[in-house]
């Protein structure tokens, strides 16, 4: 069963191959990763770590680097029990556990190359393991800086889309809507922004993935400034033209929006993307507009209001 005219022959299937999708799972999530479970690949690639380290979360990360820190004193502190607790001179414990921490706080302030006195180092090997620790922990904060100065140079977009896509009014008959705006206070400069739509299609008896571009009324803008409402026109040559909810949700609909712009605050392009299923399409709404003029006459943005929609029947 055919549910869209396909006058426009659109190759490109955004790298998901043609393979159906089933029980209504997303290609790509609202955050724009790809919705993809990968198996077969090893648990950890010494030639990935930058890039996990880079790109994991904050939170994440600040874990790996205490976590990697306290493993690194505990490993040394080991080594200078196991050499001799009576070779770090003003290490007075007596307990195990004691000479244990003695080691430990050592250890960090000879990884930091801190050194407050208190403890020191005697004898050959105890001084060759000290002095190889201080060298460790100098090529360790280095690469730790690099990492930080790399996760905050990295450039990232802050542009925020709207929950739901909405069918509106638009000019003589209707029109696909969603929103998006920027949530830095940087400009974005030549904004452009591409909508496809994919959809399951029997084809021979078989169900293929299709692809198609959905033509915005603009796609291109020079400065996002406020927020931006991009509108698909429903028209005759719209593969949306009088199709219900039902048959989207029948040929299980997904809508990607592509957006590419210029960030002056990095100097360098930078991408994002979302998408929308079926069930995110209100039908019969629109957007609220989320700007208004004070006394003054400035223009005021209320981004509290980007995913505010109202019936229009």
């Amino acid at each position: 069963m055919v549910f869209f005219k396909r006058k426009v022959q659109f190759n490109d299937d955004l790298g998901f191959a043609s393979n159906p999708v089933t029980k209504n799972q997303r290609m790509i999530n609202p955050d724009g990763s790809a919705n993809i479970e990968r198996t077969g690949l090893p648990w950890f690639k010494f030639d990935d770590t930058y890039t996990r380290l880079v790109t994991m979360s904050w939170p994440r990360f600040f874990l790996v680097i205490l976590v990697a820190y306290l493993l690194v004193n505990t490993f040394f502190a080991i080594l200078y029990n196991l050499i001799g607790i009576e070779n770090l001179v003003g290490a007075n414990g007596v307990t195990l556990r004691d000479q244990f921490f003695d080691a430990f706080f050592f250890s960090a302030q000879t990884i930091s190359t801190v050194g407050y006195g208190h403890i020191s180092p005697q004898g050959f090997i105890t001084s060759v393991l000290a002095a190889f620790e201080s060298m460790l922990g100098l090529l360790a904060f280095a690469l730790a800086t690099g990492l930080l100065y790399g996760r905050f140079s990295r450039p990232t977009s802050k542009v925020s889309f709207s929950k739901k896509m909405v069918i509106a009014p638009y000019k003589n008959g209707h029109g696909l809507m969603c929103r998006l705006v920027n949530l830095r206070r940087n400009q974005l400069i030549e904004v452009e922004v591409q909508m496809v739509m994919s959809y399951n299609e029997m084809v021979d008896d078989k169900q293929v993935r299709r692809f198609y571009p959905l033509q915005l009324e603009r796609d291109k803008i020079s400065i996002l400034s406020l927020n931006w409402t991009l509108v698909h026109p429903i028209t005759e040559e719209s593969p949306l033209f009088e199709k219900s909810l039902i048959e989207l949700q029948l040929a299980e609909v997904e809508v990607f929006v592509m957006l590419k712009a210029f960030d002056d605050t990095f100097a360098q392009t930078i991408h994002t993307r979302t998408s929308y299923q079926d069930e995110e399409i209100e039908m019969d709404a629109r957007f609220e507009k989320m700007y208004y003029h004070n006394e003054a006459g400035k223009t005021v943005m209320d981004y509290s209001k980007l995913d505010e929609i109202t019936k229009t029947v």
